[in-house]
């Protein structure tokens, strides 16, 4: 256990904890009941996938932060979104041989106490994989500070999804990322 946060980061059963890690998400994202409801059923199915890796962050046995991600498919919902923004600015790829980081959330109590540094470098290292690929919501947010600080750089901007308004980046990294707070070589 992580003395200053009194937090551990342990492997979880996605598909066993999807409702917990959906009531993390629709706090921390700000998410309705419908939303949930929705996502549910795609982190069902993402617990399916071959390679998905996930962890979760634990408080006194409540989890209170989780991630979790896969080898990116180029035929994935997500991949087909993003392809044409990325080959547009002379990245597309970054959609080949990338561990893509699906969702990464903690409860706000919980942040900007390291968990979610800690919670992403885990899954990248458990990744097996030279790179890492995300989206964020395309603002300045504390979620995008991470990930500059751990070495994410954006590949797209103003990439739209459907059924959203949000604009969002797509970032990469090479792995391992870099410890929070070190220097850019």
């Amino acid at each position: 256990m992580d003395q200053l946060t009194g937090v551990t980061i342990e492997a979880i059963d996605l598909a066993a904890w999807a409702p917990q890690a959906l009531e993390v998400q629709a706090v921390a994202f700000g998410l309705t009941s419908e939303e949930v409801a929705v996502r549910l059923h795609i982190v069902g199915r993402h617990a399916r996938q071959a390679g998905v890796i996930a962890f979760g962050a634990m408080s006194d046995d409540r989890l209170v932060g989780f991630g979790y991600g896969m080898p990116n498919q180029r035929e994935h919902w997500w991949s087909t979104v993003i392809e044409p923004y990325l080959s547009a600015g002379g990245h597309g790829g970054w959609l080949d041989d990338v561990f893509a980081v699906t969702e990464l959330h903690v409860l706000p109590e919980f942040q900007g106490q390291g968990v979610g540094s800690r919670l992403i470098r885990t899954l990248c290292e458990h990744s097996g994989l030279d790179r890492s690929i995300l989206s964020a919501i395309d603002a300045e947010t504390p979620a995008r500070r991470l990930y500059r600080a751990l070495g994410y750089q954006d590949l797209a901007r103003a990439v739209r999804f459907p059924a959203t308004d949000r604009l969002y980046a797509v970032m990469g990294a090479r792995l391992p990322l870099r410890e929070p707070g070190a220097s850019r070589a």
